[in-house]
């Protein structure tokens, strides 16, 4: 059983386990059992490797077996090999091994394993929970088998399988990934900085900052990241996703992170960070306005967005978590957050704080299972002195590709849009620099259209793209608006006197 494992071995591995469970439940859960699973046999599997080591070391299994030697510890009765051997009520031996381990690691595994309804009889039938113990056993997750990263790889896939198999529900835990690579590229993480993703889900930005330090050779462990994920079992998947990484001083907390945000500096206030990375949950309803018009960390200092829509509670939020000196984000939202009527106060406030660095429109269909065109706003706390007062503007709304009804980023578009972020420049039909003037004679509007000419998106007949002609469409509408309103007020002022 012990043996080198292959990429696509362990692919097959980890999907045959939601083979396992198809009919049985909703595809939009079975990250809430398959994850645990893999994790607690993983811990497993790793600990044996550690104790062999230990005996090979010692020629004594108790000295083996000290703490010093394992990197968790593991309470009798809760190896994998102890979820083998019984027969009835497995659900419930599951469940019993999960809150043993948490509770023999405190400091680290506390909640980990989340919160599945392993003891629920009708869900998980002892018979489904043997078949997915037995599939699990087949192969041994020791690291000398299967290293960090590739397993990290591995849960990575699982978590984009679980995306396309649960439709709209995967927003909540699946970012597109060469979307999030292009973010990471762009804010540049060094070693020893902190990341920091306000709505983590499963910890993909946060992993990938990581990811391209290790890439360019660069020491990665040091890195601090930080998230929040409303959702629990969410969180707990991002958590087992960071150790599965080989990221184990990472904090990832539960909980709702404009209500009660997790991360405090000793004097209660909100925590800053050098980068930010985040894809918050777009235009929802349900959040508590009343408590962000009174917020005790000072985020509403734009103002305090209309309850239809919390994109710019978030926006002020990841612009308070900024360090000063070195803290830059990059956000991914929808479009509408540039022009929107009812957010245009904020907008002002927004431009006028001259936080913002570079607005960058994408092609359709880079938000998980929508085809809703995708915008990325970056931030920058300490601007270069030649960029002060001045936003980039870049229109890659055709630097998309779209393959078996997936849209992504190859990598020629992500260098074709990194090289003019990093120009900050004009390119004609691509990007352009407006000055704050420039912005706030447009009426604080950030409709891309307004700024960077449309004969780059033209196709070859020289008409203009869909998604183009429809942002172009809703920001001269929104500018319409904008004018129509000055008038009447000034009407209503003539009325007045």
């Amino acid at each position: 059983m012990s043996a080198r494992i292959t990429q696509r071995e362990l692919e097959s591995y980890l999907w045959g386990a939601a083979v396992v469970l198809r009919g049985l439940i909703d595809a939009g859960d079975y990250k809430q059992y398959i994850f645990p699973l893999v994790f607690l046999k993983r811990l497993s599997d790793v600990y044996d490797e550690e104790h062999a080591a230990g005996l090979a070391v010692y020629g004594d299994e108790e000295l083996a077996d000290l703490p010093e030697n394992h990197r968790f510890a593991f309470p009798d009765g809760a190896h994998w090999q102890d979820i083998r051997k019984v027969t009835s009520d497995i659900g419930a031996a599951i469940l019993a091994a999960m809150r043993a381990i948490e509770s023999a690691n405190p400091d680290t595994l506390t909640g980990v394993f989340g919160d599945g309804d392993w003891g629920n009889k009708n869900l998980l039938p002892d018979r489904t929970l043997r078949e997915l113990v037995d599939h699990f056993s087949t192969k041994t997750l020791s690291v000398a088998n299967l290293p960090e990263d590739e397993l990290g790889q591995g849960y990575e896939y699982l978590i984009k399988k679980f995306a396309d198999d649960s439709g709209h529900t995967a927003q909540e835990f699946y970012t597109n990934r060469t979307l999030v690579h292009l973010m990471t590229m762009m804010l540049k993480p060094e070693p020893g900085e902190s990341v920091y993703d306000p709505t983590c889900g499963t910890g993909g930005m946060l992993i990938s900052t990581a990811a391209e330090l290790r890439r360019q050779g660069k020491e990665w462990r040091n890195l601090r990241l930080y998230g929040q994920e409303f959702n629990y079992g969410t969180s707990a998947i991002a958590r087992m996703n960071l150790f599965l990484h080989g990221i184990a001083d990472g904090r990832i907390e539960h909980g709702d992170t404009l209500t009660k945000p997790a991360f405090l500096d000793r004097a209660g206030r909100l925590r800053t960070f050098d980068v930010v990375l985040a894809n918050p949950p777009y235009s929802i309803k349900a959040w508590n306005r009343a408590a962000f018009a009174n917020d005790p960390y000072g985020r509403n200092r734009w103002g305090v967005p209309p309850q239809g829509r919390a994109d710019y509670a978030f926006f002020q939020h990841i612009a308070a978590s900024l360090d000063p000196e070195t803290g830059r984000a990059a956000v991914l939202f929808p479009h509408g957050v540039l022009f929107r009527r009812e957010e245009a106060g904020l907008r002002e406030k927004l431009v006028r704080s001259d936080l913002l660095e570079a607005v960058i429109g994408l092609g359709a269909g880079l938000f998980y299972n929508s085809p809703m065109e995708a915008v990325v706003v970056t931030l920058r706390a300490a601007k270069p002195a030649e960029q002060r007062g001045k936003v980039l503007f870049i229109n890659a709304v055709n630097e998309v590709a779209r393959e078996h009804a997936q849209s992504f980023l190859r990598e020629r578009h992500q260098e074709k849009i990194l090289a003019a972020y990093e120009a900050f420049g004009g390119d004609d039909g691509f990007a352009a620099v407006a000055s704050l003037d420039q912005i706030a004679d447009r009426q604080y509007s950030l409709a891309i259209p307004l700024y960077v000419a449309r004969n780059a998106t033209a196709d070859e007949d020289g008409q203009m793209s869909v998604t183009e002609a429809l942002t172009a469409w809703r920001a001269a509408a929104t500018e319409a608006d904008t004018a129509i309103d000055g008038l009447l007020a000034l009407l209503r002022q003539e009325v007045t006197r």
